[in-house]
């Protein structure tokens, strides 16, 4: 199939893309990679009047260390730079362990790291693991621009925060505090298919090998990243023992999520999926944990 008729525009710069935004507004779309975009629009599941083409603006795409550490993405970074980058294996590497799990090598060399993050796909990884990770992400506009936390930046299924005429520019990862471990694995049928279920873990550890801070998201779960709350407080002041690890994930997956079935797997495949993924996780990470002085 093809898409409807559009007008195009590709701007050399972010200010000249935000000025079309600015004067499209809900007509316009933003096109990054375009690996999930142009599928859609020629099944014309979209049909904006107007494709501003990000793909020109080359101040955009960057890896480097942010300011107090951790890193700072441009949200035209391609995937395939991100997945190969050592300044992601040095400080980000949940990030980097998660990257291989996307698609295939081919769609990784053009999807971008921005426009997965914006397309808000409930079964991608980079919403979850960015939520594990307490990102930020940077919008701007010709008003100015604002820092949103990616726990309120995925609204609903393929929704977000960002208005209108406002662009996500950068991504801004914290550094990993001492003692903390991370780990990431999801369950498809194929590789390179969506996955049925998916888990990010993120655990700290006191001296006393003790839990004192944890995050579980899962991906494929629901109209978002789910971030399994009640299973995390559980951890927190325990010793993360094998027992308490299991006591965790029958909590996620009995309390925390809420998957729907579909041809694919029955809401309660996902939930038992949910149980054994996120013990191998939390084992993983707790074990990364107690390795990092």
């Amino acid at each position: 199939m093809k898409p409807p008729p559009f007008e195009y525009f590709a701007p050399t710069t972010t200010a000249e893309a935000l000025a079309l935004l600015s004067q499209y507004g809900y007509e316009a779309k933003p096109l990054a990679g375009g690996q999930s975009l142009i599928p859609t629009m020629n099944f014309r599941l979209a049909q904006p009047g107007v494709l501003i083409d990000l793909n020109p603006i080359a101040e955009l795409a960057y890896i480097h260390r942010g300011d107090e550490g951790g890193l700072r993405i441009g949200a035209m970074t391609r995937q395939r730079q991100v997945e190969r980058d050592p300044l992601v294996a040095e400080h980000a590497p949940l990030l980097r362990e998660t990257m291989p799990y996307i698609a295939h090598p081919q769609i990784r060399n053009r999807g971008t790291f921005g426009g997965s993050l914006a397309h808000a796909d409930p079964a991608a990884e980079l919403p979850a693991v960015t939520t594990a990770l307490d990102a930020r992400f940077r919008a701007r506009s010709q008003a100015g621009e604002r820092w949103i936390p990616a726990h309120e930046f995925f609204v609903s299924l393929f929704a977000t925060a960002l208005e209108p005429d406002e662009l996500l520019v950068e991504v801004a990862l914290p550094p990993l505090t001492p003692r903390t471990g991370w780990a990431f694995t999801e369950m498809a049928r194929r590789h390179g298919d969506y996955a049925l279920v998916g888990v990010a873990a993120v655990v700290t550890l006191d001296e006393r090998d003790q839990c004192r801070a944890a995050k579980l998201v899962f991906l494929s779960v629901g109209d978002g990243p789910v971030e399994a709350q009640q299973a995390a407080q559980l951890l927190i002041g325990q010793t993360p023992s094998a027992e308490a690890i299991r006591a965790a994930a029958e909590t996620a997956a009995t309390n925390d999520i809420t998957p729907n079935g579909d041809i694919h797997a029955s809401a309660e495949f996902r939930r038992h999926l949910a149980r054994v993924l996120v013990q191998r996780v939390l084992t993983q990470a707790v074990e990364r944990a107690k390795e990092r002085r």
